[in-house]
């Protein structure tokens, strides 16, 4: 039999080969932007699998538009666009494509990290402008990342990959999480309650994934308990903090500035935020390397493939 998948974006071509090599037959969206909902509910009615990027809503009406659907593979780690739910209730399979996206991300919280610390964007502007006069003893003064206090709150895949990197800045690593991990307990990052990791950290960096828990999880409550010399950094999801508060909290000083890739109404960001010099903001490309995306489009097609032949796949978010 022959498949039909939709790819609902433009996607590496080596991902594209796998589908074709397997002699399936494949209608991609080519292009960057989302297709309009009417449009891709359209597209899917008589397919097998599709391959969605982070940006699609896959709820009952996606479903329900393309009742033939086996599988969902996710062109992502996370999966909180998905009706997971609705997608096990009508025996559709999800997938996804953890662990190749670890050290692009973990690598991009760093460029985060050192940026925001070190008023990087703001020299790149400056430099720009044609209005630098040359080297000043008190021009855009940032502060050391060396010796300072990293608190990781979600320490998964990407968070303990973060917390490596720390080492070689000679940081105290602080981590919240549910349970004790053994590789952060490895790397001497201490466990500690969330009180305690908003109060004590300079670079406060978040790998959450996105639930009803952590939904708001850094609002009005949470800045306000930061240090005011506090930089906080989110490479999670953007509705993890509320950035009418974030926005507040910098504008203020109750925190000293942030780091974002992802946003609360992505791809619209709250006006007063970007107008902040101490928000360094970037447009959601935490993985965005040639290799890794090359890599999570082949492994988002190997899953996709498996399910529909019966094979086993170990990325499976839904086992039925």
């Amino acid at each position: 039999m022959k498949w039909k998948v939709f790819v609902t974006r433009r996607i590496s071509a080596e991902g594209l080969d796998a589908l074709r090599k397997a002699q399936v037959n494949v209608d991609l969206h080519d292009g960057q932007e989302a297709l309009p909902r009417d449009e891709m509910l359209a597209r899917i009615h008589d397919c097998d699998a599709v391959i969605i990027t982070g940006g699609e809503r896959v709820d009952a009406g996606f479903f329900a538009a393309a009742p033939g659907l086996k599988v969902v593979s996710c062109h992502a780690v996370g999966y909180d666009n998905v009706d997971v739910a609705e997608a096990t209730r009508r025996r559709v399979i999800v997938t996804n494509t953890p662990d190749v996206l670890t050290d692009a991300c973990a690598d991009l919280t760093w460029a985060l990290i050192l940026g925001v610390a070190r008023r990087v964007v703001e020299g790149d502007h400056l430099a720009r402008s044609g209005e630098w006069r040359g080297l000043a003893p008190t021009l855009l003064l940032g502060v050391d990342v060396t010796g300072k206090t990293l608190g990781i709150v979600g320490a998964g895949r990407i968070g303990a990959a973060v917390a490596k990197r720390a080492i070689g800045f000679s940081m105290r690593i602080l981590y919240f999480a549910r349970f004790a991990k053994p590789d952060m307990d490895a790397l001497g990052a201490q466990r500690v309650t969330f009180d305690e990791i908003l109060r004590e950290s300079d670079f406060l960096s978040v790998h959450v994934p996105l639930t009803a828990e952590t939904r708001h999880m850094f609002g009005e409550a949470e800045f306000r308990k930061m240090k005011p010399t506090a930089r906080f950094i989110n490479m999670a999801r953007g509705p993890v903090h509320d950035e009418a508060a974030l926005a507040r909290a910098l504008r203020e000083g109750w925190i000293a500035g942030a780091g974002l890739d992802v946003y609360e109404h992505e791809p619209k960001i709250d006006t007063e935020l970007v107008r902040l010099p101490n928000a360094l903001l970037l447009p959601h490309i935490g993985s965005a390397t040639v290799e890794t995306r090359r890599r999570m489009a082949i492994l988002s097609a190997e899953n996709l493939l498996a399910v529909l032949d019966g094979r086993p796949c170990p990325n499976i978010v839904n086992p039925l």
